[in-house]
């Protein structure tokens, strides 16, 4: 894979190009929420004669000039800096927004939603070689990565597209991309997600089956796919697709902010509000899910909530079982779960990822189990715990020491390797 970032004879990097000191590792961790930069050759040899000069593209955005943000909703952004670039697909600009990937970097003040270009850019946010040395440097055995704007998160760029053949080829492409150089040539060390075709639940399940045959274990699916203007999850618009996912074993990965994020005032801090508003929108989402029905109809689906951490789940699970007490008889709680109180539904068909709960980890295993908590480093965002993810660790668990060995285990790798089918090395740690 190309390297785009690299220093002239003499020359030194950016100090936040400069390698940490490696960590000590203290846990064996596979972090189930990270993020990938697709890299501006990574459609080359996978283009179609037929979409010659129509799949996504890099292009340098030019000093001064304002460029629209139509497709995600946002407000037009203007331009200040050279170098900037962006991809071009379908007659859109996606933005490889500045603070999507500062892994590395010693100062945030600089830093602002301006697109950015790659060689700002440590080179492990797109090269999956880089990308390993980093997780060695931080103590990281496995990764899950989330895909980027260009698909918008869940492949919901590409199933919007305007041709259909096209962007079918172009989600194709992005999957083989994955399966053959992200994940394939690091197969320990990277879990392999896919995307699909939203479109057509039909194809999607096609999609996910030729996925799942070559070993794909974990699928980027939007969390309130309504939002996007799709049926909702308890439509029986997406039993193909769930269906799919449950018999070949792929988990439902549903990231916060995958279909859009809180519907807030147009003023004000919105970057602020929306990233203190992560656990709330993965609230809305996990309640969503969890009267939807799909859990029960689809008992062998694992669902996988990302980035929205897990001091909500223990008042979630209070407020179902008042709910039950207080108000079960106003409703048809067996119509949704099939006569299981919800809270145990959650418990037993969710999983949750915590980033940093210093207040709410042990409160969280007592009420919700070891068994369904999993480790994210979010790689290379603002809130990435890289490159201390191991001391993090050891220093959340000296503080709860009711969380035995076995619980530890299990948050830290055993859940992740259990669930997504993920090989562990031969002496795993603790």
């Amino acid at each position: 894979m190309t390297q785009l970032t690299q220093a002239a004879p003499g020359e030194e990097l950016p100090e936040f190009l400069r390698d940490p000191e490696p960590r000590e590792v203290h846990y064996t961790v596979i972090s189930v929420d990270d993020h990938l930069v697709e890299p501006p050759d990574m459609f080359e040899g996978r283009e179609p004669a037929r979409f010659a000069g129509r799949f996504p593209r890099i292009m340098e955005l030019e000093p001064g000039k304002t460029y629209s943000r139509a497709q995600s909703g946002l407000p037009p952004m203007a331009v200040s800096t050279p170098g900037r670039q962006a991809w071009d697909f379908d007659g859109n600009l996606f933005l490889q927004v500045g603070l999507n990937a500062v892994a590395g970097y010693t100062s945030f003040e600089t830093l602002s939603d301006e697109p950015t270009s790659f060689a700002e850019m440590r080179p492990g946010c797109y090269d999956i070689d880089a990308r390993v040395r980093d997780m060695d440097i931080g103590g990281i055995w496995a990764s899950l990565n989330f895909p980027s704007s260009i698909t918008g998160f869940a492949g919901a760029v590409f199933s919007r597209t305007t041709d259909v053949d096209l962007g079918q080829a172009v989600m194709r492409a992005w999957n083989d991309w994955m399966y053959e150089e992200w994940h394939g040539r690091h197969p320990t060390r990277v879990i392999p997600m896919g995307i699909t075709w939203l479109a057509d639940p039909e194809v999607g399940a096609a999609e996910v089956r030729r996925n799942a045959a070559r070993g794909f274990t974990a699928l980027s699916f939007p969390e309130l796919p309504h939002r996007l203007g799709y049926p909702p999850v308890h439509s029986e618009h997406w039993a193909p697709l769930f269906r799919a996912c449950e018999e070949t074993g792929t988990a439902l990965c549903l990231h916060v902010g995958s279909s859009g994020m809180l519907d807030l005032p147009p003023d004000g801090p919105r970057f602020e509000k929306n990233t203190t508003l992560f656990p709330a929108l993965s609230l809305l989402s996990a309640v969503e899910w969890l009267w939807s029905g799909v859990p029960v109809r689809y008992p062998e689906l694992s669902i996988v909530l990302s980035e929205g951490g897990i001091g909500w789940v223990p008042m979630l699970l209070d407020r179902l079982d008042f709910m039950l007490a207080h108000a079960g008889s106003l409703s048809d709680f067996a119509q949704w779960t099939h006569g299981t109180p919800p809270s145990e539904v959650l418990r037993d068909h969710f999983y949750f990822c915590t980033l940093d709960d210093p207040s709410t980890l042990a409160v969280a295993v007592e009420k919700l189990g070891a068994d369904r908590i999993m480790v994210e480093m979010d790689y290379p965002h603002t809130d990435s715990t890289w490159p201390d993810t191991q001391p993090l660790l050891r220093q959340r668990f000296g503080e709860n020491p009711s969380l035995d060995v076995e619980a530890i285990r299990a948050i830290t790798h055993g859940n992740a390797a259990r669930v997504f089918r993920h090989p562990l090395p031969p002496r795993p740690l603790p």
